[in-house]
């Protein structure tokens, strides 16, 4: 039945027919609870809500217009929402957030949840992180061919952090999650930054930008930094973050890294594994870290041609202090084609994964 509910999803706002969907779907009682059938609707309407926003196209969704529809889911939900301005942006010295918008006309945002129910069994929050590139030219280092046809999807992170926290409201979980996502166009103009540029995060590390179309971990980097404050169990961050995880396994799932403990690794495994949103570990060697070494900085952006991805982790690792997962869904967060439950566009992937992760650590606390 969910299966067959998430796959009844057309984003037809901008077809001047609209698409004929299934209204309703009936459910004998003998076999769901009616708090399996709200859990359901929750799902189905929290994974819609992820799609929309991916699938919106630039010109309806920039930085200030994906913060303001985390706004209203969390209205709806009881979520406490607060958006960091340009000002605000300013004074936290975020140079990546800064650094990599430098191209747009508009202001970035920095979007922080909380939801904190009063049975909340964590004493330190977790923190979800989601990168919100609304849109990627790749900068000066501009991406080629039909590279750029599916870049209003570069904001994936943003749609899964946005719509996990969504979802855990709506089913009123008794868990402290902070959710944090920088939203910017890496636009090109005569203001925009560029290959050999420095940029400095607002921790104080200094960045050597190789490539501007590694950007969003120069964005991840400054928000990692902000969720120090709240001295987190432990920090998953999502993004849509480089090709070279798809390479590495293709679209059948995600690519997933980091710190946090096994415990904390096996329950995202098995959460993944029994929603179809599937993970593979890869590895995060200190040898990567050579490959990010600058002669003019203390870092920079780019690793070697070779294992891209767990180089882009090591370069968020940098500015981690706690227990940490980075998911790279690049390859799943927006698809060319339908597939069985997932449609053409935006997935809504991480979201179903991420409560069934939630669920799981609730009974592991609790044991």
């Amino acid at each position: 039945v969910e299966g067959f509910a998430l796959s009844n999803y057309k984003f037809d706002k901008y077809k001047s027919k609209a698409t004929t969907l299934i209204d309703n779907i009936y459910v004998s009682q003998d076999n769901f609870t009616q708090e399996a059938v709200n859990t359901l609707n929750n799902i189905v309407k929290s994974v819609f809500y992820g799609r929309d926003i991916v699938n919106e196209p630039l010109s309806t969704l920039k930085a200030k217009e994906i913060s303001e529809s985390a706004k209203k889911v969390s209205d709806e939900a009881g979520i406490q929402y607060k958006e960091l301005g340009i000002d605000a942006i300013r004074s936290l010295k975020m140079g990546g957030v800064l650094g990599v918008n430098q191209g747009s006309e508009l202001d970035p945002t920095f979007t922080v949840l909380e939801w904190k129910p009063e049975n909340a069994i964590n004493k330190k929050p977790i923190v979800l992180v989601g990168k919100g590139v609304v849109y990627d030219t790749g900068g000066y280092s501009i991406k080629v061919g039909d590279g750029m046809m599916t870049m209003k999807c570069d904001m994936g992170g943003a749609a899964a952090v946005f719509g996990s926290t969504y979802l855990a409201a709506l089913e009123k979980l008794p868990l402290h999650i902070i959710t944090l996502v920088p939203a910017v166009e890496n636009r090109i103009n005569e203001k925009a930054f560029v290959p050999g540029e420095v940029l400095t995060i607002s921790d104080g590390t200094t960045i050597e930008v190789l490539n501007t179309d590694a950007e969003g971990r120069l964005i991840l980097a400054d928000a990692l930094v902000y969720a120090q404050q709240f001295d987190p169990e432990f920090v998953f961050d999502f993004a849509t973050l480089t090709g070279a995880a798809m390479r590495a396994i293709g679209t059948n799932g995600a690519a997933y890294m980091g710190t946090a403990s096994g415990e904390i690794k096996n329950l995202a495994i098995e959460a993944a594994f029994s929603t179809h949103e599937r993970i593979a570990e890869l590895p995060l060697w200190e040898d990567y870290a050579e490959q990010l070494k600058s002669e003019i900085a203390d870092m920079s952006n780019l690793g070697g041609p070779l294992a891209g991805a767990s180089t882009a982790g090591k370069f968020l690792q940098h500015f981690t202090t706690y227990p940490w997962l980075h998911f790279d869904i690049a390859a799943t967060a927006f698809s060319s084609s339908a597939c069985s439950y997932r449609p053409a566009g935006g997935t809504g992937t991480g979201i179903r994964m991420m409560l069934e992760f939630f669920k799981k650590y609730i009974a592991y606390v609790q044991k």
